[in-house]
């Protein structure tokens, strides 16, 4: 993306506080020069990652023929062969984001990459995982990323405690997301017990924006009413709104101010999924609308080059709008579509994507492995 293209909407978007990561990853991106491009030129200050992400790169089977070789003459495990190219990709981009991390404390230049989805309920073995990730990785700018599921609330806890940056995803609900930054707050008081430097930890919160409209705008279509059709396209800024202020009640609390005056960060809301999947919505629908300081907006490239190309950044449009969130969510409500219920199809479904997508690739990355052996 050249400068000419990138720098007016989402320079201004920088400037309202909005730290702007790419969603995507590949060998491919980081050896032609793309990811270090959208870093100088595109105001791209982080990247994310996740299992879907990892199945389309390495799925494609591109720029990883030498290293699936080498893994193969080894016999090693699918799933070993799985980590050492996704974990070789994360280091390499959290070496081109590094200059981002030192510039900015450690708040951007970062990269995260998850634990395997198939332990989304399982404790111990996230916690395990999210440590073994850290030390393969082995740089000071990866986040690794636990899902924000019952089971991963004490791990995300235990793993904030170690002094490990989290990355907290699939969130959906508000009650849920009051409970990840619970124990965000836990892991503090849990490092700060074992002495550990709390100006190092960071952590970010990844609520899920598009997904909520998709599901709901579906129940609305089922209920046909002109009521009903009026507020598709409502419900997932005015969650994501709500959530905001659950963020800005919480980090004003004496339990966050008295870690902050320790050295603690405030762990920041990420608009995450803010693709748009209905074609009868602004694409930048889920940029423009989240506007507020102290976010992150994670962005798939093409999300990315619809806000370059003609986002409308007008400042904040978070800030002020949560009576309004909250009237709408009534509204659904009213029409009898459960937001509990909502929430909690669309966190299992979460988990259940990921782990389909993590099995796609092992497959692939099994069937790779024995074309390489044969050769």
């Amino acid at each position: 993306m050249s400068n000419a293209t990138t720098s007016s909407p989402l320079k201004s978007l920088s400037d309202e506080g909005v730290s702007i990561w790419l969603d995507d990853l590949s060998r491919t991106r980081i050896e032609s020069g793309s990811l270090a491009e959208s870093v100088a030129t595109g105001h791209v200050v982080g990247v994310t990652t996740n299992p879907s992400i990892f199945q389309a790169a390495i799925g494609s089977g591109e720029g990883y023929e030498e290293q699936l070789a080498d893994l193969a003459v080894r016999k090693v495990t699918v799933d070993e062969a799985v980590r050492m190219m996704t974990t070789a990709d994360v280091r390499a981009a959290a070496d081109i984001l590094r200059p981002v991390y030192d510039a900015t404390a450690g708040r951007d230049g970062r990269v995260s990459i998850e634990v395997d989805p198939r332990l989304a309920n399982e404790t111990e073995a996230t916690i395990a995982e999210a440590k073994q990730l850290a030390w393969l990785v082995d740089r000071p700018n990866v986040m690794i990323k636990i899902p924000a599921t019952l089971a991963g609330l004490p791990a995300i806890t235990e793993v904030i405690g170690l002094g490990i940056s989290v990355n907290v995803t699939l969130i959906f609900s508000l009650d849920r997301y009051k409970a990840v930054m619970d124990a965000y707050l836990a892991g503090l008081e849990k490092a700060h017990e074992r002495g550990i430097d709390l100006s190092t930890i960071h952590s970010v919160a990844s609520f899920f924006v598009s997904r909520v409209d998709a599901e709901i705008d579906k129940r609305l279509d089922k209920v046909g009413t002109d009521e009903a059709k009026a507020l598709k396209g409502k419900a997932a800024l005015a969650n994501a709104r709500l959530a905001y202020e659950a963020y800005e009640q919480v980090f004003a609390t004496e339990r966050a101010t008295t870690l902050e005056a320790a050295g603690a960060n405030k762990q920041r809301p990420l608009w995450a999924s803010t693709g748009v999947k209905d074609p009868a919505y602004k694409d930048t629908l889920y940029v423009v609308e989240l506007v507020a300081p102290g976010t992150v907006n994670t962005m798939p490239e093409g999300t990315l080059k619809a806000t370059a190309d003609h986002g409308e950044i007008t400042g904040d449009t978070v800030t002020g709008t949560y009576d309004a969130s909250r009237a709408e969510l009534a509204a659904v409500e009213k029409l009898g579509i459960s937001y509990d219920e909502v929430v909690q199809q669309l966190e299992d479904e979460g988990v259940s994507k990921f782990e389909i997508a993590w099995n796609d690739l092992l497959a692939t990355v099994t069937s790779r492995l024995e074309g390489s052996e044969a050769k």
